[in-house]
């Protein structure tokens, strides 16, 4: 059904705009399947929150990590009911963290911070953005352009959560920032088997030459 729905819509898009080409068409299509597939995974996501009593801090964690997760990437679950568990983790497990995560004073947040943006930015250097063997972003120009954003907003989450007065969501943003770190790295993949697409691409070229 979701592929039915981009494949009307990229025809349009490809209507309007003959310059898109095979691959930046791929690429548009990809995006328009992760956005309508993410519907009913936030719909449930959300629901999921409701019960546990923190869907306004579970609705601030989705806007909170979002903008990093669009251009970090990360690993994609292979099914449908993964993907709802892993969403959920994400975003509810950050703010059950953040919420047990007591930070008595400047000094420990900031300790704290360092070691997470030092972590952070280890993984943009290294995998960001993280593709999939799927849609891999194969364009030098957009994979620089990604990385760099992503290092951009790794240090605006960290600089923005000192000054939320709010404990919980200050925390929501470092250890959102933790988290959709991991999600880039390479132990991550592997753990759930799923292949960096730009690497793959990467090991294809050189075993053909």
């Amino acid at each position: 059904m979701i592929d039915k729905i981009c494949d009307k819509l990229m025809k349009r898009i490809r209507a309007k705009m003959p310059e898109v080409d095979d691959e930046r068409a791929e690429v548009i299509k990809y995006g328009l399947e992760l956005i309508i597939g993410e519907l009913p995974k936030m719909f449930l996501l959300f629901i999921i929150a409701g019960l546990l009593g923190i869907f306004k801090y579970a609705l601030i964690s989705f806007v909170i990590i979002l903008p990093y997760k669009l251009v970090s990437g990360g690993v994609h679950l292979k099914t449908h009911i993964g993907c709802i568990l892993g969403t959920s983790l994400l975003y509810c497990g950050n703010v059950i963290i953040s919420k047990c995560i007591i930070l008595p004073d400047f000094k420990s947040q900031l300790i704290f911070s360092i070691i997470v943006l030092t972590f952070a930015i280890i993984m943009i250097s290294l995998y960001a953005p993280a593709d999939t063997e799927n849609v891999p972003i194969l364009r030098k120009k957009e994979r620089a352009k990604k990385k760099v954003v992503s290092y951009i907003i790794a240090i605006a989450m960290i600089i923005i959560s000192f000054f939320i007065k709010d404990k919980v969501i200050s925390n929501m943003f470092i250890v959102g920032l933790l988290l959709q770190s991991v999600m880039i790295s390479k132990l991550t993949y592997s753990i759930f088997k799923v292949k960096f697409g730009y690497l793959e691409y990467i090991k294809t070229q050189k075993n053909a030459t």
